[in-house]
């Protein structure tokens, strides 16, 4: 009976969450990821050099949203997920539409900043949002099935911003700025759904029975209360926890390598001689590859039920495919190369984000979770300028993806050396138990 009542409560809960947040998430993305295909014609209309655009897409964006990443998932903790996920959204909405207005560099570099501010907290939120939902033989595959939106998003993103710019000159406008109104509008209208659909915690949830809202709030106070009896965290002691710590490394150097590539993929494929619109297309190709080896890593991981090897093996993948790219850049062959890189970036991540929530609970768990993504992505402030400085100074984009290909190694050296290896600590116990549902 209780196998029946875990079937029928986790399908009800799957089915009402996953493809929503899904979907929430893939349009977060594409109005991140956009500012690559704006620059397009941007640069050229703002007389952006490639150093100063890297500063704002990256740099700009990266400090806001590093400076509220913590604050604001302590919040979601205390608020709710449905009210705070709505603001996030409207918020970013309003700032990724007011890019259309931009006029210079410093405009561009504001606007970014406040766009970092405004989505701060949006994905661990939804990381902390599933520990409220999913007990922890559930948590790697929601987490896999929510992480797909992004290489998804991209490979959407990509024709769909660069078919939108084709109405460049409709009403004055250029079609960056068409783009950037266009693609915030959803950002915005979803927010409000936010707040009619969403459900913070299992004992609300209209949509489940009696049972099945007993059942899951038992299963998860149970889970918590064996987390809490090998140690509680305070907030501030995860932020300083080593394993928190060493998983911030490596998040920090597959996000370098990941944003240094999304910021600069459409100028890299451009240079294989196509048109804008037919760049969007090309684009979509490394990341559509990146979905599959995303689902196919996910399986492996679950199958073998070895975390930390197989995020080690997708970060070589990754240093393997930036490589390639950046040895044969101008050739179709760079295309593979960059496809291959993408399955390493996102094939890492379902060994990789059910980690903190293992070992942390409530605000510690809110914190640790929201710290490491903002550690992560703080590589963001870095790697674009780079890539932007090495391609303004030798005239390729080489130099940067071999420099892109380093941050990947560097977390692949952590998770080999900083990872525990043995399978009787609390952390494998239960990666074992996520993989064997």
């Amino acid at each position: 009976m209780e196998r029946t009542i875990e079937q029928r409560t986790m399908r009800k809960v799957y089915w009402r969450l996953l493809p929503f947040t899904g979907l929430l998430y893939l349009i977060c993305y594409i109005d991140r990821a956009n500012v690559g295909f704006a620059a397009l014609t941007m640069r050229g209309d703002l007389g952006l050099s490639q150093a100063a655009f890297g500063l704002g897409a990256g740099t700009a964006f990266f400090i806001g949203y590093f400076i509220l990443e913590v604050p604001s998932n302590v919040i979601l903790d205390k608020v709710g997920a449905r009210l705070w996920i709505a603001r996030i959204m409207i918020t970013w909405g309003l700032a990724s539409g007011a890019t259309a207005f931009i006029v210079g560099p410093w405009s561009f570099y504001l606007v970014r900043f406040l766009l970092g501010l405004a989505e701060a907290g949006f994905f661990p939120g939804m990381i902390l949002f599933f520990t409220y939902w999913f007990p922890s033989v559930h948590r790697g595959r929601i987490v896999a099935g929510f992480m797909t939106a992004i290489p998804i998003s991209i490979a959407i993103g990509a024709p769909v911003s660069t078919t939108l710019m084709e109405l460049n000159g409709v009403f004055g406008l250029h079609g960056w700025q068409w783009m950037y109104l266009m693609e915030a509008a959803p950002a915005v209208i979803l927010g409000i759904v936010v707040l009619l659909y969403l459900t913070d915690r299992p004992e609300q949830a209209g949509w489940l029975s009696a049972d099945e809202k007993a059942w899951l709030g038992g299963e998860l106070a149970r889970e918590r209360r064996e987390v809490e009896a090998v140690r509680t965290y305070s907030m501030w002691q995860s932020m300083y926890n080593p394993r928190v710590l060493a998983l911030a490394v490596i998040y920090f150097g597959v996000a370098a390598a990941s944003v240094g590539l999304v910021m600069f993929l459409a100028q890299i494929v451009k240079e294989l001689g196509l048109s804008n619109l037919m760049t969007g297309y090309v684009s979509s190709i490394p990341y559509i590859i990146g979905t599959v080896g995303m689902i196919v890593l996910g399986h492996i991981t679950d199958r073998t039920r070895e975390r930390r090897w197989n995020c080690f093996v997708a970060c070589l993948i990754a240093v393997f495919g930036l490589a390639l790219a950046g040895y044969t850049l101008g050739t179709w062959v760079s295309l593979v190369g960059l496809s291959i890189a993408t399955v390493g970036f996102y094939g890492m991540k379902p060994s990789f984000w059910p980690m903190p929530s293992l070992f942390l609970t409530g605000t510690a768990a809110a914190a640790g979770i929201a710290w490491i993504n903002a550690v992560g992505n703080l590589a963001g402030t870095v790697t674009p300028f780079v890539v932007g400085w090495a391609k303004d100074t030798t005239g390729s984009f080489a130099g940067g993806l071999y420099v892109l290909a380093g941050f990947a190694l560097l977390s692949a050296a952590v998770t080999l050396l900083a990872l525990p290896n043995d399978r009787k600590t609390a952390v494998n116990e239960a990666f074992a138990g996520t993989a064997a549902e």
